[in-house]
């Protein structure tokens, strides 16, 4: 994982949140898991030890992923976030073309997706058919179904009023 990640301020913050929560919470928890499930007796048939070992595997990897891409993380400010042409970090307002209906969306890096939000990735098929364009583009999103247009409406600072 070499790529250096575009993340924005909110999305730095919550990386690093769990990842102190995984370093010092979940890694004691799962030590003391295999602890418990040593004293079960025989380890060459012990279930209860293998759930658990493999438990803490897990959490050393999504440690080392982390602080990996801790590394090649380019954040974006708040005060960086253009708002002349769609990019990252910023609010924009569509206008659904098929379903008559405007939706807001805040494009995101992939670790800050947040559907339930609308907090859509860079690299999801709307947020990669939006990137560069500007207020009154229409732009042809290539979906499972077919293609979707829609009209670029408003690009604003989700952290400016």
């Amino acid at each position: 994982m070499s790529k250096q990640i575009v993340i924005t301020e909110s999305g730095l913050k919550k990386v690093k949140e769990e990842l102190d929560y995984l370093k010092n919470v979940k890694r004691k928890e799962a030590a003391e898991n295999v602890g418990i499930a040593r004293a079960f007796g025989d380890l060459s048939e012990n279930s209860e030890y293998d759930e658990a070992k493999n438990e803490q595997a897990k959490i050393e990897s999504q440690i080392s992923e982390l602080e990996e891409m801790l590394e090649h993380v380019k954040v974006i400010g708040d005060h960086e976030i253009q708002t002349d042409t769609v990019n990252m970090g910023v609010s924009v307002v569509v206008y659904d073309m098929e379903y008559d209906e405007e939706i807001e969306y805040r494009l995101v890096s992939s670790r800050e997706v947040n559907p339930l939000e609308n907090m859509i990735s860079d690299q999801s098929p709307l947020g990669k058919a939006i990137i560069g364009a500007k207020v009154g583009d229409v732009v042809t999103v290539e979906v499972p179904d077919g293609t979707v247009n829609v009209k670029i409406l408003q690009i604003k600072n989700p952290n400016k009023n």
